[in-house]
């Protein structure tokens, strides 16, 4: 590679012995990033630019468990420390917490493609979509009603 393959910002990021610096190089491109903001019981919460790797870990743990400190680790990361108890104070509910996850999770891929109004549409088809698939007992139960027959052979 020669000087003509790189632009200016390339060069202001290699030292001379060609060491990438890759904080240089992300602090300039998140500071071109559009960030959204939101507000919640009277606090004003910017969201990051991108979804951080440790929310995106948590969320798979949080899936399964009962610790509301594997819950309260996660929003953390994306609002700052103590958050859920606040909320909590306040009297968010489960569906209130997941329309904000939502709205934060989409809008952080791509600051304002997703309405508060979106958000809870979204929600709502998640839980309906939990809701409409029947137990393991009632498909059974329904399964043997059609599928009954007297054990004679026609």
């Amino acid at each position: 590679m020669t000087d003509l393959d790189l632009d200016q910002d390339d060069e202001q990021q290699l030292d001379t012995a060609g060491h990438a610096d890759f904080d240089a190089f992300f602090a300039e491109e998140s500071a071109t990033q559009p960030r959204e903001r939101l507000t919640l019981y009277g606090r004003t919460y910017t969201l990051p630019e991108s979804l951080p790797l440790l929310f995106t870990l948590q969320m798979e743990r949080v899936q399964n468990s009962d610790d509301p400190d594997d819950v309260r680790k996660m929003l953390a990361t994306l609002y700052g420390a103590d958050v859920l108890d606040t909320w909590a104070e306040h009297g968010m509910t489960d569906r209130k917490l997941g329309v904000v996850l939502i709205y934060s999770a989409a809008n952080i891929r791509r600051p304002g493609s997703c309405t508060m109004g979106r958000a809870a549409e979204l929600y709502a088809e998640q839980e309906a979509g939990k809701a409409a698939a029947p137990n393991r007992a009632a498909r059974r139960a329904k399964k043997g009603k059609k599928g009954r027959s007297s054990g004679k052979r026609s």
